[in-house]
C-alpha cells in the first residue's frame, strides 16, 4: 500500500484537520477570556505558538499509534484487517463536524453581535469620539478639493501637487454661489482610505474634485475628474498636457471646466473665473509653492523664509510671494523669539510690499493689524487693517481668527465670539479657532459650552489656548487632567506645574517660593514666566499683565483681581479708552459718573 493509502488507513488527515480546527476554537476562545481578564499579550502569543508545534506532533502520533478497544497501541503491534476502521474514521468525521459547528457559531457571534462600547476606565457615560470636522447637513452647491495626487517620479514633488490642488481650491472660492470647502478641512482627508461619499459627508459638500499631477521636465500633465458625491458619477473629467509656462493656463482651464459642469449640473448660474498669471518666473513660482507648503503645515519655517526671499530675489513683482514671506515672519515672531531677527519688522516690510503690488491682497493687511503695537497704530489700526483684510477677501479664515482674537484681547468677548464662529463656518477643521473659542466662551462663564468645544480639539494633539482649563478640570476634581494639561501647555521638560497647581488650590498664600522655582526653571532657556500662559494668573504677578502680547490674561474669569487694580485701569486708559469712548464699552465693563470705570 502506498504512504498516502497508509496514512488514510491510520486517519492521518483525519486527524491534522480535527487539530487545526481544535486549536483555531481553542485560540479563539482563550483570546476572549484573556482579553476580559486584561490579560498580557505574551500569553496568546505564546498559545498560538504551541498550537503550532503541536501539529507535527499530533500527525506522528496518529501515524505511529492507533486507538483500540484494548487502548492505545502501536501500529507495528496491531492487524488493521481485524479492526473496524471506517467506523473510526466516522466518528473523527463527527467530531471534526462538531468543531466546525463550534467555529460557525464564533464566527456568527463576532459577525452579527451589536458591540457594547468601551468605555474609559475613568468614565461612566461614552463619549463619541470627535471627528476632524463636524458633520452637518450638505450644503447647496458645494464642492471639496481634495490633494491631487502626486504621479511625478521624485516623491519630493509632492509640495507641487498639493501646491497645485490648493490653487484650484482658491480659484474657486472666487465663483459667487459655490461654497467650498476649506484647505484645512480638504487636506485632512490626504491618503485617507474612506471614499467619496463618506468623505464628502464629512466635509458637508455635494462634490469632489480630485486628481493627479505628473511633473517631468518642463512637462506637466494634469488629470482632474469632478465627482457626485451622492451618486459616485463622473460630472466630468479631463487631462492637460503642457509645458511648465502654461501653468495658470491649465489652472484656468481646469477652474472653468468646473464651474460649466457644476452649472449644467445645478442649473444655476455661475460665473466663469480668469485666472491671472502669478508670476512670470516658474523658478519663482516652483519655490513659492515649496515654502509655502512649509508654512501652512509650520514646518521648517527659516528655510521657507529662507526660499521665499529667492523667490522675490527672482522676481520682486511676484506678490504672492511677498505676502507669504509677511505671514511666516509674523507667526516667526512667536515661534523665534531669540534667533536675533527683527521678524516684526520683515513682517510689516514684506506686507507693505506685497500691497504696493496687490492692493487687493488679503493677507498683507492682517499682517499689519496683529503688529499693531510696532507701528504704533495701535487698536484702532489692528481692528482698521483686520477689517480691511476681510473687505478684501471675506473666505480669510485667519484674518477672521486674528481680529477675533485682538477683540478678546480689547475685552470684547461678545464681539470676538461672531469671528471665531465666522472662522470654523469657514474652515471647520481650524483647531486655533476653535480654541480660542472655547476660551472666549469659559472668559464669559459659558463653561459646559466652552469645555465641549475644547475637549474636541484633544484627540488631534493640540494646545494653544488650552492652558485655560487647567483651573476648571482642578475644581471639578478631574486632577490628573489638569496636570497634563499645564504639562502640554507648558511644552518643556521639568516644568514646576505643581507649583501653578497649588497655587491654583491656594490663591491666598504666598506665591513667592512657587514663582521663583519658576525662574529657576526658566531661566536657563531664556524662558520667563510672564511668557508663560496662565501661569501668571495664579501666581498673581500682576507685572506679567499690562504688556500688549499679555491681553488676554486681563480678560480670563480667575483675573477678577487684577481687573479691580489700578495697574489694570492704566493700561486701559492708555490703550483701549479712546476705543472704547468711541464704540461702547464691553459688556463687563461701565462708565462712572465721576470719569472712572469698573470692569466685572
Amino acid at each position: 500500500m502506498s504512504v498516502l493509502g497508509k496514512m488514510k488507513e491510520r486517519n492521518v488527515f483525519r486527524v491534522g484537520m480535527a487539530y487545526i480546527v481544535a486549536a483555531w476554537v481553542l485560540v479563539q476562545v482563550m483570546d476572549i477570556i484573556l482579553q476580559n481578564f486584561a490579560a498580557p499579550d505574551w500569553i496568546l502569543q505564546l498559545l498560538v505558538f504551541f498550537c503550532f508545534a503541536g501539529f507535527p506532533f499530533a500527525l506522528w502520533l496518529s501515524w505511529t499509534f492507533a486507538l483500540t478497544p484494548d487502548g492505545l497501541r502501536k501500529e507495528v503491534h496491531i492487524n488493521r484487517s481485524t479492526m473496524d476502521t471506517p467506523n473510526q474514521g466516522k466518528k473523527l468525521d463527527y467530531v471534526i463536524m462538531a468543531l466546525l459547528a463550534v467555529v460557525v457559531g464564533l464566527v456568527s457571534f463576532e459577525r452579527f453581535m451589536p458591540q457594547a462600547p468601551q468605555l474609559p476606565a475613568a468614565q461612566t457615560v461614552a463619549e463619541p469620539e470627535p471627528e476632524p470636522v463636524p458633520a452637518g447637513p450638505i450644503l447647496d452647491n458645494s464642492i471639496a478639493v481634495l490633494p491631487f495626487v502626486n504621479m511625478s517620479a521624485d516623491p519630493g514633488q509632492e509640495y507641487f501637487s498639493d501646491g497645485i490642488s490648493e490653487e484650484l481650491l482658491n480659484v474657486l472660492t472666487q465663483v459667487d454661489g459655490l461654497h467650498v470647502a476649506s484647505r484645512t478641512s480638504s487636506f485632512a482627508f490626504k491618503g485617507d482610505s474612506r471614499g467619496i461619499q463618506q468623505i464628502a459627508r464629512q466635509l458637508r459638500v455635494a462634490n469632489i474634485l480630485e486628481g493627479s499631477v505628473r511633473k517631468v521636465g518642463d512637462r506637466l500633465r494634469v488629470t482632474a475628474q469632478l465627482i457626485d458625491a451622492d451618486t459616485d458619477v463622473h460630472l466630468w473629467s479631463d487631462s492637460f498636457d503642457r509645458e511648465m509656462t502654461d501653468i495658470f493656463q491649465v489652472q484656468d482651464e481646469i477652474a472653468n471646466a468646473i464651474v460649466s459642469a457644476l452649472t449644467v449640473e445645478l442649473g444655476v448660474g455661475l460665473q466663469a473665473v480668469n485666472v491671472a498669471t502669478a508670476t512670470s518666473n516658474l523658478d519663482a513660482y516652483d519655490l513659492y509653492l515649496r515654502a509655502r507648503e512649509m508654512f501652512i503645515a509650520r514646518e521648517n519655517l527659516p528655510t521657507s523664509w529662507t526660499i521665499l526671499e529667492r523667490a522675490t530675489h527672482l522676481d520682486p513683482a511676484f506678490a504672492r510671494a511677498w505676502e507669504t514671506l509677511a505671514a511666516v515672519h509674523s507667526v516667526a515672531t512667536s515661534w523665534f523669539p531669540e534667533d536675533g531677527m527683527n521678524h516684526e519688522s520683515l513682517a510689516l516690510a514684506a506686507a507693505r510690499r506685497a500691497l504696493e503690488l496687490d492692493p487687493s491682497l488679503s493677507m498683507p493687511h492682517a499682517v499689519i493689524g496683529m503688529k499693531h503695537q510696532t507701528t504704533g497704530e495701535g487698536y484702532p489700526g489692528a481692528i482698521a487693517h483686520l477689517g480691511q483684510a476681510l473687505e478684501n477677501d471675506p473666505h480669510n479664515a485667519t484674518a477672521w481668527l486674528w481680529r477675533g482674537i485682538t477683540y478678546k484681547d480689547m475685552g470684547y468677548l461678545e464681539k470676538a465670539l461672531p469671528d471665531f464662529e465666522q472662522c470654523l463656518e469657514i474652515d471647520p477643521a481650524y483647531l486655533n479657532c476653535r480654541q480660542h473659542l472655547a476660551e472666549t466662551l469659559l472668559a464669559q462663564g459659558q463653561v459646559q459650552q466652552a469645555v465641549r468645544e475644547f475637549e474636541t480639539t484633544i484627540p488631534h494633539n493640540f494646545h494653544s489656548a488650552s492652558d485655560a482649563f487647567v483651573p476648571y478640570y482642578l475644581r471639578t476634581g478631574q486632577k490628573k487632567m489638569a496636570y497634563l494639561l499645564a504639562a502640554l501647555s507648558l511644552r518643556r521638560q521639568f516644568a514646576p506645574v505643581q507649583d501653578w497647581i497649588e497655587a491654583i488650590e491656594h490663591p491666598d498664600e504666598d506665591h513667592a517660593l512657587r514663582i521663583q522655582r519658576f525662574r529657576d526653571w526658566g531661566q536657563p532657556n531664556n524662558f520667563d514666566v510672564c511668557d508663560m500662559g496662565t501661569v501668571p494668573i495664579a501666581l498673581k504677578m500682576a507685572e506679567c499683565f499690562p504688556v500688549v502680547e499679555n491681553a488676554r490674561l486681563m480678560w480670563q474669569s480667575d483675573s477678577t483681581w487684577y481687573r479691580k487694580t489700578q495697574s489694570f485701569k492704566d493700561y486701559v486708559n492708555e490703550h483701549l479708552m479712546v476705543y472704547w469712548q468711541e464704540h461702547g464699552f464691553p459688556a463687563q465693563c461701565r462708565a462712572l459718573e465721576d470719569g472712572d470705570f469698573e470692569c466685572d
